[in-house]
């Protein structure tokens, strides 16, 4: 008989399992089965973090959900059914479970269909969508942009940067549910995964200070078939990882050559393609990714509890 169990942390053993339920769930639905930041949080306890596994002791491991934020008003769960097991109400018990450990909200990644069904099945609410945009690169992308007078680029350099970094993304992304909450062992954590590069964390200075950030991400496997300093064939994938303007400069014309300059970086690395994520009510920044070149990949949704 299927059961759910309720973790606090999840141990070498059980996390090769996850992820490669995660593996399975992924190549089903063409969509990543969950979020970075749900990823990074598998493993040993932390704080906020609640792990949902629900088990046959026949067919093993069935599905898997985690709650982030737990035990505060901002509880949100991403909730993953292995794809030989669904149809079997496994995916409502896990969701029902996350519900009872206070989850306010729950991401679908794709918004598929048996995801909104479960979500209207259970009275939540669509509250926000995720845009995943991607654009093809080129020889022409190379080509750093221009920067207004006054501003000058160069890479993020660890350890000096550190809390200059986390200050002024947190002043750019005030307010942001996720983003903007990163804190300096958030930053660290990053900087330990093996995709991190800190060439390709652009800092913008003006008069010595750091006024903005284009950070990009490539993961190594889409490097590996790369050598430095080859032409050729473009391959792989990267993306805009974050880009924020401090507030006090905004209005200064920055969006464009900061955008550009991540996709130049990008783009010298022979990748084929970039992507990026924005929020579906952000009509700004769809607009302007857009108009160069960046058109709907998927969406992801939150359903959150009314009231």
């Amino acid at each position: 008989m299927a059961r759910t169990e309720r973790l606090t942390g999840v141990d070498e053993g059980l996390g090769p399992r996850v992820r490669e339920l995660w593996d399975r769930a992924e190549a089903a639905d063409g969509v990543g089965a969950v979020s970075e930041a749900f990823a990074l949080g598998l493993g040993p306890a932390r704080e906020g973090v609640v792990h949902l596994l629900r088990t046959d002791d026949e067919a093993g491991l069935l599905g898997y959900a985690q709650v982030s934020s737990a035990g505060t008003a901002d509880a949100v769960a991403e909730l993953v059914v292995d794809p030989a097991h669904r149809r079997a109400g496994h995916g409502r018990a896990l969701l029902d479970a996350a519900l009872a450990n206070g989850t306010r909200s729950v991401w679908a990644h794709g918004d598929l269909d048996p995801a909104r069904a479960l979500a209207g099945a259970a009275g939540l609410e669509r509250t926000r969508s995720l845009h995943q945009m991607s654009r093809r690169l080129g020889d022409a992308d190379e080509r750093d942009p221009d920067l207004p007078d006054g501003y000058t680029v160069r890479g993020f350099h660890p350890g000096r940067d550190d809390e200059t970094w986390v200050a002024l993304n947190a002043a750019a992304f005030v307010g942001h549910p996720e983003q903007g909450r990163l804190r300096l062992a958030d930053l660290h954590e990053r900087m330990e995964q093996p995709w991190f590069d800190p060439d390709g964390l652009l800092l913008l200075e003006r008069d010595g200070r750091v006024v903005a950030f284009h950070w990009t991400k490539v993961e190594p496997d889409d490097l590996a078939s790369h050598a430095p300093g080859m032409t050729g064939t473009r391959q792989g994938s990267g993306e805009v990882y974050a880009v924020g303007v401090d507030p006090e400069e905004q209005g200064q014309g920055l969006g464009g050559p900061l955008t550009g300059l991540g996709l130049a970086h990008l783009a010298r690395q022979r990748l084929a393609e970039v992507r990026l994520y924005v929020d579906g009510d952000n009509v700004a920044a769809r607009r302007t990714y857009e108009r160069i070149g960046f058109t709907d990949l998927a969406v992801d949704a939150q359903y959150s509890v009314p009231g």
